[in-house]
């Protein structure tokens, strides 16, 4: 007979394997608060008494107007989150300056152009410098939002452009037809259905959908060609959709030097005239709150209960526009 407390362990097991997949997994159980407010937590000291502050603000991921995050783990809608930190910066007359930590591959259209706005709104009422430090990669979307700070330092093996626009779809009418599947759909418009999965992508409507690409292509190069000073020769082959090292993109003007993250606080601190200042970031322990974006619909969890982190792979995405680049 299995005791019940075997019992109980086995279960554990099993769903954890089950969860994990077929490999070896690792778990990391933290401990989470229940607040959903920014702290500000300093990640360098600075000089003087209440020395001036530059603030680090990720911008990591995907980037789309939804939350993210997976089983038993905390939820954020990132465009909130930014939201939020660059209200708090813009609040706050210790900050001096900006710097935007970019690790992205981009994102949807509208959430990258609303994340570039707010930079360019941010500089303008401030009057406060933003720069932005790319990392691994800075394509497509994320370089969109980097294009409204002051400056880009790149890193010199950072992954950097992809200036472009894609449609992502996808279209599995085939397969159903092999299964003996049919999909009926009763539309108001020819076109309704259009960039749908169960059926085949017409001439025309592919034709329909370039046009918006364009259209949004067209806005990115013009978001490009506004702010930063590429020589014409280089022009094209720098929005053409390629990506390019941080040293090769700072030789065709895309970024305006190569460095580290030290340089780009270095930088910041120069332009906010803050030699002395500390350097802060805004964290939250869970959930999401406090700007427009937000919602109220995740409640955060009790202190007392412990966070299992999963590794889980990347949601598919949804059909839609996006400054995004997808190797």
């Amino acid at each position: 007979m299995i005791s019940f407390p075997s019992l109980v362990r086995s279960l554990f097991t099993f769903t954890l394997m089950f969860l994990g997949g077929c490999g070896v997994s690792s778990f990391l159980i933290t401990p989470v608060s229940s607040s959903s407010t920014l702290e500000e937590t300093t990640v360098q000291a600075g000089s003087g008494f209440l020395p001036p502050k530059v603030v680090i603000i990720e911008v990591e991921g995907m980037l789309a107007n939804s939350r993210s995050g997976g089983l038993l783990q905390p939820q954020e809608n990132k465009l909130s989150l930014f939201t939020q930190q660059m209200d708090k910066a813009a609040a706050d007359p210790a900050v001096k300056a900006v710097v935007l930590r970019i690790n992205s591959p981009g994102g949807t259209v509208t959430c990258s152009d609303t994340m570039y706005q707010m930079v360019k709104k941010f500089r303008q009422t401030t009057r406060k410098p933003i720069i932005a430090d790319t990392q691994e990669v800075t394509a497509s979307g994320a370089y969109y939002v980097a294009c409204g700070c002051d400056k880009i330092i790149a890193h010199p093996t950072s992954v950097v452009g992809s200036i472009g626009v894609i449609f992502q779809t996808f279209e599995v009418s085939g397969a159903m037809a092999k299964l003996g599947i049919t999909s009926n759909a009763v539309a108001s418009g020819p076109y309704k259905e259009m960039g749908s999965p169960f059926k085949k992508l017409e001439p025309d409507e592919r034709a329909l959908m370039q046009q918006m690409v364009d259209e949004y292509y067209a806005r990115f190069l013009t978001v490009v060609t506004t702010n930063r000073h590429i020589d014409s020769a280089n022009l094209k082959e720098a929005t053409d959709g390629r990506v390019f090292s941080g040293e090769k993109a700072a030789e065709i003007g895309l970024v305006d030097q190569v460095g580290l993250l030290d340089d780009a606080i270095a930088v910041a601190k120069d332009m906010g005239n803050a030699p002395s200042a500390q350097v802060v970031m805004y964290k939250r322990p869970y959930g999401y709150s406090g700007s427009i974006y937000s919602s109220d619909s995740i409640q955060p969890p009790r202190s007392d209960v412990m966070k299992l982190e999963i590794p889980a792979a990347d949601d598919l995405m949804p059909t839609g526009f996006y400054y995004l680049w997808q190797p």
